[in-house]
């Protein structure tokens, strides 16, 4: 699988001409994949991998063409707490990423279930609007005090806010949200209820 993979995703940057080392893509591709539904700082990415700010910035766009990768970006509309100018990547495709660090444990097995689980419900909620031609814009939510909303879905001028947890919780939402945007919905999500929001 990882062969296929990594075969394929060779063979797709090079035809492109945009990517002169795609290695050093795979090796992006891991560092995305151990931290996802995480804030994803360039720079970091860029000292790890030993390359500039731009080329990092140059593979993550050819990884988003190819739809290997979801930017999923901050929300804020007027709050001075909120972050808006960090991003989230999410893959399309949970056994690319998967296959890129080589983990295809049995599910009760894994430490990284909470992440599997926001990375599907947040991309399939994407697809679902995509493939039913119902457009809406899509967020992260976060103030600088850590206070976080996994998913904001806007769509004609309404806000829908979720939390998705593998586990049965409740979230609750944060004050701050509920005061900035007083007419928006919040939506607790788990793997007994995703099922009724896709």
């Amino acid at each position: 699988m990882y062969d296929y993979i990594s075969n394929y995703l060779y063979r797709d940057i090079l035809s492109l001409g945009l990517v002169k080392k795609p290695k050093k893509v795979l090796d992006l591709l891991s560092l995305l994949a151990l931290q996802i539904g995480g804030e994803v700082s360039v720079n970091e990415l860029a000292s790890a991998l030993a390359v500039n700010r731009k080329t990092v910035e140059n593979y993550l766009e050819v990884l988003e063409k190819l739809f290997v990768i979801y930017n999923l970006r901050g929300f804020s509309r007027n709050l001075r707490k909120e972050i808006s100018k960090t991003s989230k990547y999410y893959f399309y495709d949970l056994g690319v990423r998967n296959a890129v660090i080589r983990i295809f444990n049995e599910f009760n097995l894994r430490d990284d279930v909470g992440q599997l689980f926001e990375n599907f419900f947040i991309m399939e909620k994407i697809k679902l609007s995509n493939n039913t031609n119902r457009p809406a814009n899509f967020y992260f939510w976060r103030t600088y005090d850590q206070k976080e909303i996994d998913l904001i879905e806007e769509r004609s001028g309404k806000l829908a806010a979720y939390e998705a947890k593998w586990q049965k919780k409740t979230s609750k939402v944060p004050d701050e949200f509920l005061t900035a945007y007083q007419n928006s919905e919040f939506i607790s999500l788990d793997k007994e209820n995703f099922q009724n929001y896709l």
